[in-house]
């Protein structure tokens, strides 16, 4: 078993400029900040991916993928789950069209499930989780700051299939590992296989 995630990853340009905005208004929270480099908009979810279903999972998202199209996207302002007063997560917001990235993440959890493994049933909030805590605060400060927040524009041009493995990486964090890149449209009929795979991924 594998614990997987599909996701939208922000360019390089796009990661930094959040962080640059991000790094000085740490201190607003006594949260526990997650790394830059693994922010990422999730699609759909799995914490048990089979191994016999990694390669059926790999075709169905490169079909799902060649059924939606780019869209133009911009990380916007912020919030907390399950809400600013009792937060355990803090999140920046994503403007783009919105049901085109519904349909985006819908295609994607259909293909996480049909290849034989269970999807994270939580409603689909266009997101970037930021920072956590295991205990509810109030985080009013932070979400207000993260309003004041527009990011530079990029496009969402392609899916990643990522492996996430709880506890490898410095500080007992996850180690994520890209398994596939799918690029988006009628162009990205086949997976996507490159052996440096930029930041955030």
């Amino acid at each position: 078993m594998t614990r997987m995630f599909v996701a939208a990853i922000p360019p390089d340009e796009v990661l930094e400029d959040l962080e640059a905005f991000v790094l000085p208004r740490r201190g607003a929270v006594p949260f526990r900040w997650t790394d830059p480099e693994q922010w990422h908009l999730t699609l759909a979810f799995s914490r048990d991916v089979p191994e016999r279903a990694h390669d059926d999972l790999v075709d169905r998202l490169a079909r799902a993928a060649r059924k939606r199209s780019p869209i133009e996207a911009r990380i916007l302002g912020g919030g907390a789950f399950p809400n600013v007063g009792r937060a355990k997560i803090v999140y920046a917001g994503v403007e783009t069209d919105r049901e085109e990235l519904r349909r985006m993440a819908i295609g994607a959890r259909a293909a996480v499930a049909r290849a034989g493994a269970e999807v994270d049933g939580q409603h689909f909030t266009p997101h970037l989780t930021l920072a956590r805590i295991s205990k509810g605060v109030e985080a009013s400060r932070i979400v207000q700051l993260l309003d004041a927040y527009a990011g530079p524009p990029w496009t969402i041009e392609e899916m990643t299939l990522v492996a996430s493995y709880l506890g490898e990486a410095p500080r007992n964090r996850a180690r994520h590992e890209v398994v596939e890149t799918f690029r988006l449209g009628r162009a990205g009929s086949d997976p996507v296989r490159d052996d440096a795979p930029p930041r955030g991924r």
